[in-house]
C-alpha cells in the first residue's frame, strides 16, 4: 500500500469534482452545470452551406457546442458568416474555433464566436521530432517567446468575453516539451500549465482544459495528474474529456467509453466529445448515453462503500493511479501472473449447449473436417452452471460448472468447479489445478482471509450486484492487497434488461476503469436480455484491447475527420480495415492531416497521413518513409510497407 495525492473527491462513490464555471455564450461549463456534449464538423469550413447544414444536424442530435476547424485566417473569417447563418435559422448554439499553427486565425475567431481551442503543442512551436538540450535560461527564453506569441489572443478573449480551451494532445507535444519531460502524462500537463500561467498572469480565467490521447492509459493518467496538480495549486478549471482517434464502429465506442468512462467514474469531466470516424451527429448519442449513466436519478442506486484510509491528505492505495502497473498476482494454471487477462463466457441461461453454441464465442466446429476452428477472439472459459457438455470440447477451452455438478463428472479434463465463498473450504472434493471462488466485498472477512491465504490453486471471481459496481470492486481489490492476498482475480459484471448500447458503454466504462488501474486478471460478463453472446464476447475482448491489456486484433488509430481532412476518411479507413484486419497486434494510424498525425504515428506501427489534396505520406513508427504517394495507390503502398518490414501475414 502506498500514499498518493488525490485526484478525485472519492474513489468509493461518485462525487463530481467541482470546477469553476466558465461561460461560453449562453451556456455554462463546469460548476453545477450538467456535463455538456460537443462534436466537430467534418465539412470544409469555406463551404458555408454544408457546414451550417451539418451543424444543424449535430445540434438537433443534442450537440451543445459545435467545433469548427479554422486552419487559416480565411476559415476564421468565414466562421462569422456561419454564425450569422445559424442564428438566422434560429440556432444560438456556441461555436468553437479549432486552431492549430495559426495565431492570426485564433485572434480573429476570438472576436466573432464564443470559444477558441488552442493546442499548446503547435500554437507557437513546430514539431520536427528533434531532441534539444536546454539550459534553464534557454528554456526560460523559449517560454518568453511563447508568452509574446500567446498574449495577444488572451487579451482579445478577455476583452470580448470569449472562452478558451487549452487542449493538449499527446500526439502533438512540442519538441521542447518532449526534450524536457519526455513523451509522458507529466509533459502533457506541463504543456497546458505553461499556457495556463500566461492566462492567469493576465487575469484571464475563462478556461477549459483537456488532455487527449489515443492511448487510453496515457489519457487517463494525464487527466488524473492534471487534476492532482490543480488541487495542489488551488486551481479548479473545467475539464473537456475525449479519446483522440478512437476509430469507428464497435471499437471506437468501446475505446471512447473506456477512456471517458473511467474519468467519469472518478467524478471528473465537464464536457465530453466522443471522437468517431463517422459523421459527427452519430457521436452525440454515444456521448449522451455515457453521460446519462451519471445522472442524479441513476446515481441514487449506488450502494455506499467503505471509504479508503487517508493520511495527511493522501489516499492509501495498492496501485499507482498515475502510472500503469498490473497488480502482482500468482499464476494459477493460465490465469494471473504474466498471463494475459482471460475471458469467461456465460452460458448459464442456455437450455442446452451444443457445438453450434460455441460459435458465438469464437469456436466453429467443422463437421466434414471433424475439427474446431478457433478465431482471435475465442473465449478462454465457458461457465455452464448445471448444464452438461456431451461433446468433445476444443483443446484451448475450459468449462466451469457449479461445484456440485462438477463433482459428478467422472473425468473432469479441462472442467473446473465454481464455489461460492466459504463453500470451498467445506468441500471434500476440489480440483488439483484451479478452483473458482465467487466473492463480494462482504465475503472478505478475517476468517475468510485466514483460510484463503493458504490456497494455491484458487482464482477469485470478484462479483457485485450493485448497478454501479466499479467503486465497490475497486474497494474489494484494495482489501485483498491490504490482506496480502495475491490470488488471481476475475472481474465479473451482471447486466440485465438494458439496451445493447447501454450494455456496451457501461461495461466498457466500469471494467475498463479497473483494468486501467492494473486490477483484474480477466473478465466475466453475464448479460440477460440485453446483448447477444457474440456481442458480449466481442465487447469483452474490445475492452481488453482498448485498455491495451490483451491485443487480439488489429488496432486502428483513426481520427474523426474535420475540415482539415484531405481525403474521405471513412471510406479510406474501411478500405484499410478490409485489407489488414487479420494482422493481429499491429497498430495502424489513419490521419486526415498533419496536426496529430506524426505524433500519433509514434504510438502506431504504421501511419497513413494526408499531406495534401490526393497526397499521402506513409510512416513506420514516427518516421516518414514514403512521401506524397497518390491516394489511389496509397493503400497498396501501405500493404507493401508492412510486407517490407515482415509484419505481413496472408489471410487464412
Amino acid at each position: 500500500m502506498n500514499l498518493y495525492l488525490p485526484y478525485s473527491n472519492s474513489l468509493t462513490e461518485y462525487k463530481r469534482f467541482l470546477t469553476r464555471e466558465v461561460k461560453c455564450g449562453d451556456i455554462g461549463i463546469g460548476g453545477n452545470n450538467p456535463i455538456r456534449l460537443q462534436s466537430m464538423t467534418t465539412t470544409d469550413t469555406m463551404d458555408t452551406k454544408a457546414t451550417v447544414a451539418q451543424s444543424i444536424r449535430m445540434i438537433e442530435a443534442g450537440c451543445e457546442l459545435v467545433r469548427i476547424t479554422a486552419p487559416s485566417i480565411n476559415e476564421a473569417k468565414n466562421l462569422e458568416v456561419i454564425k450569422k447563418e445559424l442564428v438566422a435559422a434560429g440556432y444560438q448554439t456556441p461555436l468553437v474555433a479549432d486552431i492549430h499553427f495559426t495565431p492570426n486565425a485564433a485572434e480573429f475567431a476570438a472576436r466573432v464566436i464564443e470559444k477558441v481551442r488552442v493546442n499548446p503543442g503547435n500554437y507557437a512551436d513546430k514539431k520536427k521530432f528533434e531532441e534539444i538540450e536546454y539550459t534553464d535560461s534557454a528554456y526560460e527564453q523559449e517560454l518568453d517567446r511563447i508568452r509574446q506569441r500567446f498574449t495577444p489572443l488572451v487579451k482579445i478573449c478577455k476583452e470580448y468575453g470569449t472562452a478558451m480551451r487549452i487542449g493538449t494532445n499527446h500526439g502533438s507535444l512540442s519538441d521542447r516539451i518532449l526534450s524536457r519531460y519526455g513523451d509522458t502524462p507529466l509533459g502533457m500537463v506541463e504543456s497546458a500549465f505553461e499556457f495556463l500561467r500566461i492566462c492567469e498572469d493576465l487575469n484571464y480565467y475563462n478556461i477549459v482544459i483537456s488532455m487527449k490521447a489515443s492511448n487510453t492509459q496515457v489519457m487517463v493518467q494525464a487527466y488524473r495528474l492534471l487534476v492532482q496538480k490543480m488541487i495542489e495549486t488551488n486551481r479548479n478549471y473545467p475539464l473537456h474529456l475525449g479519446v483522440t482517434e478512437a476509430g469507428d464502429g464497435e471499437d471506437g465506442r468501446i475505446k471512447s467509453a473506456v477512456g471517458i468512462g473511467t474519468l467519469l467514474e472518478d467524478g471528473l469531466g465537464d464536457t465530453v466529445r466522443v471522437s468517431l470516424t463517422e459523421d459527427p451527429e452519430f457521436e452525440i448519442p454515444v456521448a449522451k448515453a455515457l453521460v446519462d449513466r451519471y445522472s442524479i436519478e441513476k446515481l441514487s442506486k449506488h450502494v455506499p462503500i467503505e471509504s479508503l484510509n487517508t493520511e495527511n491528505g493522501k489516499v492509501n492505495l495498492s496501485y499507482n493511479p498515475y502510472d500503469y502497473q498490473r497488480r502482482n498476482s500468482n499464476s494459477v494454471l493460465n490465469i494471473g501472473g504474466h498471463n494475459v487477462p482471460r475471458i469467461i463466457a456465460d452460458f448459464s441461461n442456455k437450455e442446452a449447449i451444443t457445438p453450434a453454441t460455441l460459435f458465438a464465442v469464437g469456436y466453429n466446429y467443422s463437421i466434414p473436417m471433424d475439427k474446431w476452428n478457433i478465431n482471435d477472439i475465442a473465449c478462454d472459459y465457458v461457465y455452464v452452471a448445471d448444464n452438461t457438455i456431451n461433446f468433445e470440447i476444443p483443446g484451448t477451452l475450459g468449462i466451469i460448472y457449479n461445484s456440485e455438478t462438477w463433482k459428478a463428472i467422472e473425468n473432469p479434463v479441462r472442467q473446473f468447479p465454481l464455489f461460492c465463498g466459504e463453500e470451498f473450504f467445506k468441500s471434500e472434493q476440489t480440483h488439483p489445478l484451479v478452483n473458482f471462488i465467487a466473492v463480494t466485498k462482504d465475503v472478505i472477512t478475517k476468517e475468510f482471509v485466514d483460510k484463503i491465504k493458504k490456497a494455491t490453486n484458487v482464482v477469485l471471481i470478484a462479483d457485485s450486484f450493485n448497478p454501479y459496481a466499479m467503486p465497490e470492486l475497486r474497494r474489494l481489490f484494495i482489501s485483498l492487497s491490504e490482506q496480502g492476498i495475491k490470488l488471481p482475480v476475475i472481474i465479473k459484471r451482471n447486466y440485465k434488461d438494458i439496451s445493447e448500447q447501454e450494455f456496451q458503454l457501461g461495461s466498457s466504462a466500469e471494467i475498463g476503469a479497473l483494468l486501467l488501474d492494473g486490477l483484474g486478471d480477466g473478465i466475466w460478463i453475464k448479460q440477460q436480455n440485453c446483448a447477444s453472446p457474440q456481442l458480449t464476447n466481442s465487447t469483452a475482448f474490445g475492452i481488453l484491447q482498448a485498455t491495451r491489456t490483451r491485443i487480439s486484433k488489429t488496432e486502428y488509430i483513426s481520427c474523426p475527420s474535420c475540415g482539415r481532412t484531405l481525403f474521405d476518411l471513412q471510406e479510406t479507413t474501411a478500405k484499410i480495415r478490409e485489407r489488414t484486419d487479420h494482422l493481429k497486434g499491429i497498430k495502424i494510424g489513419i490521419m486526415g492531416c498533419i496536426v496529430n498525425g506524426p505524433g500519433e504515428m509514434a504510438d502506431a506501427d504504421y501511419g497513413y497521413v494526408g499531406v495534401g489534396v490526393g497526397k499521402i505520406s506513409l510512416y513506420k513508427g514516427k518516421e516518414v518513409v514514403k512521401k506524397n504517394v497518390p491516394s489511389e495507390n496509397a493503400v497498396n503502398e501501405l500493404i507493401d510497407l508492412i510486407k517490407e518490414n515482415r509484419d505481413w501475414v496472408e489471410k487464412v
